[in-house]
């Protein structure tokens, strides 16, 4: 869906959970991050290491991570890499199937929820869920409703040299290509010095 400006608008609760779902791909799981290595945080570290990656995304589960739930969700984390992956390949029903697959293991299911305020919120998790089921239920949901509401190409991973970090683009005219400014700046200095040589 596009908003009066072109720019494209996930519903703001399936925005976080994306952005969330890109946050613990992005610690989670190895491959390269802006030109260099990146190993997924020894176990030891994992709780803090998905406390951060989560933040203010998941406000309304507790936070009580222990090791299985680390386990979990490094393991969750992989298989959403898959969707980004197939979709960047251009391979939507190996997306499909994968977000199938999340969707049934995290047992996802939409309810509403008495939010703190007084109001009603929408959650994709039950109430007694773990705080890893509950994460891996909401980010599943929101790669659902990006392959099957038309914005699966929106979801990327890092055209950058030697990266492989994953990004939701939300730009007007879907040309985001990277991770971040920094993967695009070092991609354009690359650039110019091969011009230069």
């Amino acid at each position: 869906m596009e908003g009066v400006t072109g720019q494209v608008m996930f519903d703001s609760h399936v925005a976080v959970l994306l952005e969330q779902a890109v946050s613990l791909v992005n610690a989670l799981t190895d491959g390269e991050a802006r030109g260099r290595p990146y190993a997924t945080p020894d176990a030891a570290d994992l709780p803090e290491v998905i406390d951060a990656a989560v933040g203010r995304f998941a406000a309304s589960l507790p936070r009580d991570i222990d090791a299985a739930q680390a386990d979990y969700m490094v393991g969750t984390a992989r298989r959403m890499r898959e969707v980004f992956r197939a979709m960047q390949d251009g391979e939507p029903d190996v997306a499909a199937r994968a977000v199938n697959a999340l969707l049934r293991d995290t047992a996802a299911r939409p309810r509403l929820d008495r939010a703190a305020g007084g109001g009603w919120q929408v959650h994709f998790h039950g109430p007694d869920d773990s705080f890893a089921a509950g994460c891996g239920a909401g980010c599943a949901t929101a790669l659902a409703l990006a392959v099957g509401g038309g914005l699966a190409g929106r979801l990327g991973v890092c055209r950058a040299d030697r990266c492989d970090r994953v990004y939701v683009d939300t730009s007007r005219n879907a040309a985001r290509q990277y991770c971040s400014t920094a993967c695009q700046n070092r991609t354009k200095a690359a650039a110019f010095r091969a011009r230069n040589a």
